[in-house]
């Protein structure tokens, strides 16, 4: 019975630690540039999404690029990925093909994002620090694959997996939403007010994730309101 529950507890740890939590006035905090530390977000996703918002927060003092939310279909990378190329500088890959947005930012200080995307149009937008970016356009008609595998920290190359270290997030991501419509304006500005929509997809309010390798969950002491 020992033994039985010893193997036990090390398939456990190497599946990761599951939860589902109120995340609310906290962070994700990934301490270090790994190639396997992350955090896989588990949500419903049945049908395939032809419209989508996504918001979140993120502190850190990288300058090279890194992956901020990659969300992989089986046999599709990149369907929907939101990848920091450098300060000022975000990367909205649908269908693994991409736009960027430019915005003038202070590399070294906290930013609330939110992206949205819409097939019938094809438009998609940024929002920092709930400023609107330049719309852009990308796959008009195109619809995101369900059933996804999303993760936190790492972008995925492979369905789960395939995880380079270079592409690795170093720092806090907190406040993370996604909904299958496009927020109004007025949302948007809800959202950074940290007063969100209810969200049908992903709810830091009641998230249901696995955490993988060292990633911690602390309190959040930042606000990208700079005072």
């Amino acid at each position: 019975m020992d033994k039985l529950l010893f193997w036990v507890s090390v398939l456990t740890s190497l599946q990761g630690t599951l939860s589902q939590t109120d995340l609310r006035g906290k962070a994700f905090v990934f301490p270090r540039e790994s190639s396997s530390d992350h955090v896989n977000l588990i949500a419903e996703v049945k049908k395939p999404l032809q419209n989508l918002t996504l918001c979140l927060r993120a502190y850190s003092d990288l300058s090279r690029p890194y992956s901020l939310f990659s969300y992989n279909a089986q046999g599709k990378d990149n369907e929907l990925l939101i990848y920091k190329e450098k300060a000022g500088q975000y990367n909205l890959y649908i269908g693994r093909s991409k736009v960027t947005a430019k915005v003038v930012e202070d590399p070294l200080a906290p930013v609330h994002m939110c992206t949205s995307w819409e097939s019938s149009t094809g438009i998609a937008e940024f929002w920092i620090n709930g400023k609107p970016l330049v719309k852009k356009g990308l796959k008009q008609g195109y619809s995101v694959e369900p059933h996804p595998k999303i993760v936190l920290g790492q972008e995925q190359d492979s369905y789960g997996g395939s995880f380079d270290k270079s592409q690795s997030f170093v720092g806090e991501i907190a406040d993370l939403y996604l909904w299958d419509t496009v927020l109004s304006p007025e949302e948007i500005q809800l959202v950074y007010q940290d007063s969100p929509p209810s969200p049908n997809i992903l709810n830091w309010r009641d998230l249901n994730y696995e955490v993988n390798g060292y990633v911690v969950t602390k309190p959040r002491v930042w606000s990208e309101i700079l005072l």
